[in-house]
């Protein structure tokens, strides 16, 4: 889903810029409206073209019928407000040009593992017995604060807020709580992981004072690792799958005693990097996201591998045991409850804006297609000619819709929409 920004002004007056009449689906009767607007700050290139080629068209109950769709409200005589369009906390555009930045940087400086734990540990402050936002904690970009930045568990991570700065001040129309969970969903996809079903549109907290308190994310080395890891993930409202399906993600990265007290200072696997060379990995390949995390802890042979305790008790505690043997043996189970797992954990404490979120993903999976029906277009009940059918489905099509593709909903469809409908009653009046 995409959206368009709106800039108001708070100064400036709105400004009533079109009225006319609907004719009704089942009567000659007409009620009138009128739709205030302000500037659009930044509008797409293609509008103008979009404006232009608009028609008067005899199908408005398709535009009336997609906005109704798209989230369109009844617009109000009222000066003062606008209806059905929505600011939302990040650009779509910016957030696509920003992956193809952030693909960039992990070819270049292998900082899948760091971009991960940013993300995880900007979310991982959630608790859902709290309902207030930023109370509650969770992805919210806090993170980017020093405060919160100094925590023990949040060593290093400064060093991702390096890398991402630039990308985010080229791109300021994008939250720190976006760019956090983008880089870590991307670095897993581009390390040979599954596609995470990724939404954004999270709004940032504003200062400093609004970040979480020290202590809620989870150690690594606690007296009872299964007992501390389920008081931690529990809090978020996750269970033993996901617990075990997270911790999966230790295939990628490595341990430096100098940041976490844990691991050797370096190994035979990352002596040489690449990256800063050092410290200790869960896995070999450790930019290399597979299953070989749950083998490797399953075995325990090779003594230049990490086996932290959090690690060790997936194999030792019941519940855990049937999930991470699972996914020693099956590498599609894991990556599938992996990825439902991560966009989870990457919405936790999230205040979202639009709230359904926007989709980046022109591909995005889930949607049903909606198969074209021109009837159901109609307010008619005797059925349309093949030639009025034909209209109909070419209408649809160019405003997204086909057989093949469901029509989606977003706010530039819905600003398209009301430019057609006042075109159409400009030239009814006329007429």
């Amino acid at each position: 889903m995409s959206a368009v920004r709106l800039s108001y002004s708070s100064s400036s007056s709105l400004t009533r810029v079109g009225a006319g009449f609907l004719p009704s689906a089942s009567r000659r009767a007409v009620s009138q409206f009128a739709l205030p607007f302000h500037s659009l700050r930044r509008p797409p290139t293609s509008f103008g073209a979009v404006a232009a080629s608009l028609r008067p068209s005899p199908l408005a109950a398709i535009y009336l019928r997609v906005f109704q769709r798209a989230g369109g409200r009844a617009f109000s005589s009222s000066a003062g407000r606008v209806a059905g369009m929505r600011c939302a906390a990040s650009d779509p555009a910016q957030l696509r040009s920003a992956r193809e930045d952030i693909r960039e940087l992990l070819k270049t400086k292998f900082c899948h593992p760091i971009l991960i734990r940013l993300g995880w540990h900007d979310a991982g402050t959630f608790d859902k017995n709290i309902e207030e936002w930023p109370q509650r904690g969770g992805a919210n970009g806090s993170l980017r604060y020093d405060i919160e930045l100094n925590h023990a568990a949040n060593a290093g991570l400064v060093n991702a807020l390096k890398l991402l700065q630039p990308i985010k001040d080229k791109y300021s129309d994008i939250t720190y709580a976006d760019l956090f969970q983008l880089a870590s969903a991307t670095a897993v996809e581009e390390a040979g992981g599954p596609k995470i079903p990724m939404r954004y549109g999270r709004v940032d907290v504003t200062g400093p004072e609004q970040c979480p308190d020290e202590g809620k994310l989870p150690a690594a080395g606690p007296p009872s690792p299964a007992d501390h890891l389920r008081e931690v993930f529990y809090r978020m409202g996750l269970n033993d799958k996901e617990i075990v399906a997270l911790s999966g993600a230790h295939t990628l990265g490595r341990s430096r005693p100098e940041r976490s007290g844990w691991g050797k200072p370096e190994t035979k696997y990352t002596k040489d990097g690449p990256g800063a060379p050092g410290g200790q990995s869960w896995t070999v390949q450790w930019l290399k996201f597979d299953n070989s995390y749950f083998k490797d802890v399953k075995e325990q042979k090779d003594q230049d591998l990490l086996v932290l305790p959090t690690d060790a008790v997936l194999f030792e505690d019941p519940s855990f045991k049937v999930y991470a043997e699972k996914y020693a043996e099956d590498q599609d189970a894991f990556f599938k409850d992996y990825a439902e797992a991560h966009a989870k954990l990457s919405n936790l404490g999230a205040k979202f804006d639009p709230p359904e979120g926007i989709s980046i993903d022109d591909d995005a999976k889930g949607a049903v297609p909606e198969p074209f029906q021109a009837a159901k277009y109609s307010s008619r009940k005797k059925e349309l000619s093949e030639t009025m059918k034909q209209k109909i489905r070419e209408e649809y099509e160019a405003i997204g819709g086909s057989p093949d593709k469901p029509l989606r909903s977003n706010y530039f469809l819905n600003i398209m929409i009301v430019v057609a409908v006042l075109a159409l009653l400009t030239s009814l009046l006329g007429n």
